[in-house]
């Protein structure tokens, strides 16, 4: 984009959400609309083979390291990263009845008070570390499961999983949410918990305070729920089938909920005009497992179907799957069938992306200056 373009702002801009205005920098990935996601200048089909250590230490550094800088990044920081006595023990007193990602951003506001150290940057990279262990905190917690303590000298998957009490763990399951993972950590410096994170930062609340608000942010259906409502929707399809999963009966089932103006999830992009590449990785990766299973093969007559349905109305610019059309397929798949933390998993990831980039705002830009404090204008339409 020319960085010399003026916008004009006309009436008919105002109160769409800021969408297409570039307001600020983003140093860790961009989307493109034919393109979808690089993290730096990796397209995410090839960073989604690394692992999440290789993939992390590139948001956070900006380039590709080699296995001996990574593994000593990783042996100096994730393996001495213990969540603290007093941060344990706060979190398990909070009241485990309410909604789980309400209850993350509790934890992370807890974990603010006894993990930060007060620096953007070395608060960054400590919650980077952290985060798995407070995500399955909490998610053990809220399930009733029982919480085993951390041993990052697994790997940070693998620990996660460790630290999991999920019933009837799987080896599928620990390649499931590594890809999982590794997709998610970004998606440009707009989407929304990112947007809101580097807000509230701009006010110089901490990191973890700002952490918090982003994923009250993500929790909401139009963003990171939507990966759970996305299963939920291809469930309820493939219960309406009746066994009878062909593309016939889903072109059908999908017809009726459009006459019915229910709502398609799994569809749609604000950005691409194509499949979403992340989506793409993962249906790849449920054909090679998991070809057998109901719900994929379920998803992947969706995924035929629902795009030529979708493409005969021309008011639908992006008729594509997103990656949230797949994302709970390929966790419930591997034995994850647990839609209601989904989007705890969507913010464990997003957390290094958001981190990453309030560092930027509030130590790197504008000279080491940062940004500003987040002000736009709102135009008075009260009473006269």
């Amino acid at each position: 984009m020319d960085e010399g373009v003026l916008f004009q702002i006309k009436k008919e801009h105002l109160e769409t959400g800021l969408r297409g205005f570039p307001v600020g920098y983003c140093p860790t990935s961009t989307v493109t609309s034919t393109e979808g996601l690089f993290y730096a200048n990796f397209p995410i089909k090839e960073v989604a083979s690394w692992s999440a250590e290789e993939g992390i230490y590139l948001i956070l550094k900006g380039k590709k390291g080699s296995q001996e800088e990574v593994n000593s990044y990783f042996s100096k920081r994730y393996r001495a990263s213990y969540l603290k006595p007093q941060t344990l023990e706060a979190i398990r007193q909070l009241p485990f009845q309410g909604s789980p990602m309400k209850l993350l951003g509790l934890a992370l506001l807890i974990a603010g008070i006894f993990e930060s150290i007060g620096e953007y940057q070395k608060d960054c990279e400590h919650l980077v570390m952290i985060i798995p262990e407070i995500t399955a905190l909490v998610i053990n917690l809220h399930a009733g499961w029982k919480h085993t303590p951390s041993c990052p000298e697994l790997g940070y998957i693998q620990n996660f999983i460790h630290m999991l009490g999920v019933p009837q763990q799987t080896r599928e399951m620990e390649e499931a949410m590594r890809l999982f993972n590794v997709l998610h950590y970004d998606h440009g410096g707009g989407n929304l918990s990112t947007f809101v994170g580097k807000a509230v930062a701009s006010s110089l609340e901490d990191l973890y305070g700002s952490i918090a608000s982003a994923m009250c942010a993500l929790a909401g259906p139009r963003h990171g729920r939507a990966n759970q409502d996305a299963l939920e929707f291809l469930q309820k399809i493939f219960i309406e089938t009746k066994g009878d999963i062909t593309a016939q009966k889903i072109e059908e089932l999908m017809r009726q909920k459009i006459r019915q103006h229910e709502l398609i999830f799994g569809f749609g992009h604000a950005v691409l005009r194509i499949e979403d590449p992340r989506s793409t990785v993962m249906y790849d990766y449920l054909e090679k497992h998991f070809q057998n299973h109901p719900l994929v093969q379920t998803a992947f007559l969706l995924r035929s179907v629902g795009v030529r349905v979708l493409q005969e109305n021309p008011k639908i610019a992006s008729p594509y799957p997103n990656v949230d059309a797949v994302s709970g397929v390929m966790l419930a798949a591997a034995n994850f069938n647990y839609p209601l933390y989904f989007p705890l998993l969507f913010g464990m990831s997003r957390t290094v992306g958001i981190a990453r980039q309030i560092v930027y705002e509030r130590v790197e830009a504008r000279e080491g200056r940062g940004t500003p404090i987040i002000r736009p204008r709102y135009l008075y339409n009260g009473p006269s």
